[in-house]
């Protein structure tokens, strides 16, 4: 097997807002689109994001009605101050704030209005007295 892309399909209450949010402050563009769908990508290595709206009957009749709950869309950046710095200034709300892990991960998240939690994570050197 080889694989050539990956996606993550999120079942949201409002695929509008959700494609808005990722258009709008996460450099998303949209592919496609119709009723209760949004298919969208980045020109990066970023994971391209399909929107389902809940209940649509493209879904198998047992995940028609589940609404995407425990998952965390991480991303991998560099800059990761001057992005959170940027989204704040566009009014996004930081869920989590900018934190150092002593295993060398910085990271923080946001939420899309559909309650989609997305993270941001840059690595760097890990600290502690073990490391130096």
């Amino acid at each position: 097997m080889q694989i050539t892309a990956s996606t993550v399909s999120l079942t949201v209450d409002d695929v509008a807002a959700s494609q808005r949010f990722f258009t709008t402050h996460l450099g998303y563009a949209e592919q496609a689109a119709a009723d209760g769908f949004a298919s969208l990508s980045r020109d990066d290595a970023a994971a391209d994001v399909v929107l389902l709206a809940r209940g649509i009957e493209v879904l198998p009749a047992e995940q028609r009605d589940q609404h995407v709950s425990g998952l965390i869309l991480a991303f991998t950046i560099t800059g990761i101050e001057a992005e959170e710095k940027r989204l704040r200034a566009e009014g996004v709300e930081i869920t989590m704030p900018l934190r150092e892990e002593p295993w060398g991960e910085r990271l923080f998240q946001i939420a899309d209005p559909n309650g989609v939690i997305v993270q941001f994570v840059e690595w760097t050197a890990p600290s502690g007295p073990e490391n130096a």
